[in-house]
């Protein structure tokens, strides 16, 4: 059995104001302070693969199990930020499967300490997304963008290049909102074959990807 862990939290000068969200032809656009549309660091980085799951996802044959995964994966970030936050109170109402894979993942999840935020709003007009932060705290000691998914199988890298460049998105936003530099992007992976995978990445090698995949976004919806 894991222990359960004791998680320090420590508090930021900043202000995270809420945005606004609203989705449009399947984009999810954020309304900054400033009164500017920003389309979601998600759906940006995810738009070069977007065909593929609108295929997959209107076949009736994967319907079930599209919302199965989605439930998964919501639960299994209440289930992770519940425990960040100290609260162990709250599992009675999750599906198994999400039980199950928060469990195995939690020997990782103690590796995180000095939680700064969970959940929060990022925005940048001058990066030109915006999106919410799964979790900015030190892993491993360092300062890191930390990132939680729940998958069927185990991921190749190749396949999850869009995580890492999301991840760092938020770790230039992040920086840009409080002066704090991010060491590392880490993504966080329980799948339901028993394995967890932890990719531990510097966000300056996906600087330049990232910046392909927003300007791709932005010239193939004529914001450029």
């Amino acid at each position: 059995m894991i222990d359960t862990k004791t998680f320090r939290h420590i508090e930021l000068d900043s202000n995270f104001d809420s945005l606004k969200v609203h989705e449009r032809e399947g984009v999810r656009y954020y309304k900054t302070p400033n009164g500017t549309w920003l389309p979601s660091v998600t759906t940006v980085t995810g738009w070069s693969k977007r065909e593929f799951f609108k295929e997959w996802r209107e076949n009736p044959e994967n319907k079930k199990e599209s919302i199965r995964c989605l439930s998964r994966g919501n639960q299994l970030h209440e289930l992770v930020e519940h425990y960040l936050n100290n609260n162990n109170s709250l599992w009675g109402d999750k599906i198994p499967i999400a039980v199950e894979l928060f469990n195995q993942l939690k020997p990782e999840l103690n590796r995180i300490d000095n939680v700064y935020v969970q959940e929060v709003p990022l925005w940048s007009e001058n990066v030109g997304v915006a999106g919410r932060v799964d979790c900015v705290a030190e892993f491993d000691g360092e300062l890191s963008i930390i990132d939680f998914k729940g998958s069927t199988k185990s991921k190749r890298e190749d396949w999850i290049e869009n995580y890492f460049h999301q991840a760092t998105a938020y770790a230039l936003m992040f920086q840009e909102k409080t002066g704090m530099k991010i060491e590392n992007i880490v993504i966080m992976i329980a799948n339901e074959d028993g394995t967890n995978q932890i990719f531990v990445k510097k966000p300056f090698s996906y600087v330049k990807g990232l910046y392909e995949d927003i300007k791709t976004f932005y010239e193939e919806n004529g914001w450029l």
